[in-house]
């Protein structure tokens, strides 16, 4: 048995390995609470039934993007639109090295994610806000054009750069021209909310 204190981090860190070793299907409580060095029951104290761990780790692991990607959304930026871009770049690099660094625990996540859609949704919510706060600044500052309310217009940037970022087009990220073609999304995705010039 474990001397260490069982943590939910401990056991989220233990369930990932687990997931990438056996899969979704096969995982089970049982597994995690043997990688740990515990028994099942110490597992259930800290999530309550398998479904509750599955979902947490999911979380754990969408949140890794979310936290990359906040410090240039939280950073006040001089030039919304290198910001931006900056932002969906950082967006595409982490979920290209999700899916290419380990692509059994990234396939383990794909269905996950289909069982887990509040917490994708959660997610995706947090990813639009952070664009929200980048479109606000350039507004604010005269680099964008107001197109519409804030959000709506985050939530079409998001939408329209998904081909980048959402798992289902994941095996088009190995592409050898995928970066040219998502440097050609952005640039007209940016062009769009540029300042139109009004004289």
């Amino acid at each position: 048995m474990s001397t260490e204190p069982l943590t939910a981090e401990r056991i989220l860190e233990a369930t990932e390995e687990v997931l990438r070793r056996h899969g979704p299907a096969k995982a089970t409580v049982v597994d995690v609470a043997r990688q740990l060095g515990v028994s099942h029951g110490s597992v259930y104290r800290h999530f309550r039934t398998k479904s509750a761990l599955r979902e947490a780790v999911t979380k754990r692991w969408l949140d890794r993007t979310t936290r990359e990607l906040s410090s240039i959304a939280d950073d006040e930026p001089k030039d919304a639109e290198a910001s931006l871009r900056a932002w969906l770049a950082g967006l595409f690099e982490a979920k290209r090295r999700k899916a290419g660094d380990d692509p059994q625990l990234f396939a383990t996540y794909e269905v996950l994610l289909a069982e887990n859609s509040e917490v994708v949704e959660e997610h995706i919510t947090e990813l639009v806000a952070q664009i929200e706060q980048i479109v606000h600044w350039g507004v604010e500052r005269g680099q964008f054009t107001a197109l519409g309310p804030d959000a709506q217009v985050a939530r079409a940037v998001f939408d329209a750069t998904s081909r980048f970022h959402d798992p289902a087009y994941a095996p088009q990220w190995l592409k050898p021209e995928i970066l040219v073609e998502f440097e050609a999304v952005v640039d007209l995705v940016l062009g769009g909310l540029r300042l139109l010039d009004r004289s």
